[in-house]
């Protein structure tokens, strides 16, 4: 698993029970000759010897999966000299000719698993790329990051965050491209390098929410008619300037932040609407700028909506404030290892949408970095 700024995976079987696959073909082969050996002829369980090389393919690579085959054959020609009506010839013709099978089976297994491995590298690269490991520490504001992919060979989807450290303070970018599959990467993306360009350079949020709007709606004209509607696009910026006490949050659409002060928690709502991404056109130029007050020792969560929207057995959705009540005095890496862990279980292990997280706190004066 990896601590921050990137993909979080699911826990992998042990060694040991991992070891007791890559064994059940033999087991397969002991079980099914003990059998044969001593159960009456008329039961014929060598009839099942076929079944470990079958089995053997989804497992082992070519060679190994032939030799127990053969080991099969032999074991068969083997149980013919005690019992002479097994039936032989049909069952030795039926291993070999599942051996053969299995080892093809085999390597087209063993080929797909490389071509599988190569495109991993290519997507680990690009999930890199588009959600970089974020600094764990600018100036006195700690950052940390969560990502989890719903599907379990994913690496990257449409949620995105980022972090600056700008000339008007630092800030952080949060949102969520509305759709799934390569359009939607390629609209976050769009967002995220938009905003690492123009954080630096613009002094008001409005104005690089302006630049991303624009971004957004040129990318979405460059694309098929038939995937534009994937473009919509919700999205969170703050600042938190340089020995400020007070944050700025322009929210367009998105999950509102939740805030931690000691042991009061607080959901931070705008106070008026702002223009999703990709909808100025039907909903206007809107965008407010909330300002809140942020003294050292305040903590802050972003998320995207899989956070909330993450159900129980029962269909509830995930208590989010609540749970952050009673965790408020959690660090920022532990506050985002236990809602890992706390979403994991809530949700019986199976997510049904990618969430993204940052925990971002006002460092006291005097802490040591950890």
């Amino acid at each position: 698993m990896i601590q921050s700024g990137r993909l979080r995976r699911r826990h992998r079987p042990r060694g040991g029970q991992r070891e007791a696959v890559l064994l059940s073909p033999v087991l397969v082969t002991i079980l099914v000759t003990g059998l044969a050996a001593s159960t009456p002829r008329e039961i014929a369980f060598s009839r099942l010897l076929p079944a470990a090389p079958a089995l053997a393919a989804a497992l082992w690579p070519v060679l190994p999966t032939v030799l127990l085959g053969t080991f099969c054959l032999l074991v068969m020609i083997g149980l013919s000299f005690n019992y002479s009506d097994l039936g032989t010839p049909y069952t030795a013709a039926a291993i070999v000719a599942v051996t053969l099978a299995a080892a093809y089976a085999s390597h087209l297994r063993l080929q797909r698993e490389e071509t599988l491995f190569a495109v991993r590298l290519v997507a680990d690269a690009a999930q890199k790329v588009l959600l970089r490991p974020l600094p764990h520490l600018i100036r006195s504001i700690e950052i940390e990051s969560l990502y989890l992919a719903a599907q379990e060979q994913a690496r990257i989807g449409g949620d995105f965050y980022e972090a600056a450290d700008t000339p008007y303070g630092v800030r952080l970018l949060i949102g969520d491209v509305r759709g799934k599959g390569l359009s939607a990467v390629g609209a976050a993306s769009a967002v995220i390098n938009c905003f690492r360009e123009n954080a630096y350079d613009q002094p008001d949020l409005r104005a690089v929410i302006r630049r991303i709007q624009s971004t957004v709606s040129r990318y979405s004209a460059s694309v098929p008619a038939d995937d534009q509607i994937e473009h919509f696009a919700t999205a969170l910026i703050v600042e938190i300037p340089h020995g400020g006490r007070h944050i700025s949050i322009l929210n367009c659409g998105h999950p509102p932040p939740v805030f931690l002060r000691g042991e009061e928690v607080q959901v931070l709502e705008p106070t008026l609407t702002s223009t999703p991404l990709n909808l100025s056109a039907l909903l206007g130029d809107h965008y407010h700028v909330d300002t809140v007050a942020f003294a050292p020792g305040d903590q802050m969560l972003l998320y995207t909506d899989g956070v909330t929207e993450t159900r129980d057995r029962a269909g509830e959705f995930f208590p989010l404030a609540d749970w952050a009540r009673r965790h408020h005095g959690a660090p920022p890496r532990d506050l985002l290892d236990r809602l890992h862990a706390d979403l994991f279980h809530y949700a019986r292990g199976r997510l049904d949408d990618d969430i993204a997280a940052l925990a971002v706190r006002y460092r006291h004066s005097g802490v040591p970095e950890r």
